[in-house]
């Protein structure tokens, strides 16, 4: 995986698989800044644009049932998520942010933007710019779900 080409160019596979390990690194150390845990992180994130049922919240962040209530259990103990009935399904719960989640997510949110930002610094603008084109189609093609949305496309928590 780390094949190295001329001039320190390194092939596609080296660069996806070492891009991820620098943004999950980025946002580890983000979510432990503001104490939680990346997946916590993630939960926040996601929770930001709307509330979920925790089959879709499951799909979502691809996680299996068990490991989404364990990580729903710890983040509304810490007070930043809550369970309330969905108004569909009355049998079923949706997963909802408090109002300190809330602001936790939007503080977590807007400072692992600004530091993701930051990784492309040595690019040109243009550069920038095709980079985020085919990143974009790599993400669409594959059918990545909206666990993260830039802050070029609207804020997250306007999406309610």
């Amino acid at each position: 995986m780390g094949e190295q080409r001329d001039e320190g160019q390194i092939g596609v596979v080296a660069a996806l698989v070492r891009a991820s390990f620098l943004v999950n690194a980025v946002y580890t150390e983000s979510a432990r800044e503001y104490g939680i845990t990346s997946q916590q992180g993630q939960l926040l994130c996601v929770l930001m644009a709307q509330p979920y049922g925790m089959g879709e919240l499951g799909a979502v962040l691809g996680l299996a049932k068990s490991s989404l209530t364990g990580l729903v259990d710890r983040t509304e103990r810490n007070g930043l998520v809550r369970r309330e009935p969905d108004p569909q399904d009355m049998r079923a719960v949706r997963v909802v942010l408090t109002p300190q989640g809330s602001g936790l997510a939007e503080e977590f949110y807007a400072e692992t933007c600004r530091r993701v930002e930051r990784l492309p610094d040595g690019l040109s603008a243009a550069e920038r710019d095709v980079l985020a084109g085919l990143l974009g189609r790599v993400v669409l093609d594959n059918k990545v779900p909206m666990v993260f949305m830039g802050p070029d496309e609207g804020s997250a928590a306007g999406k309610r």
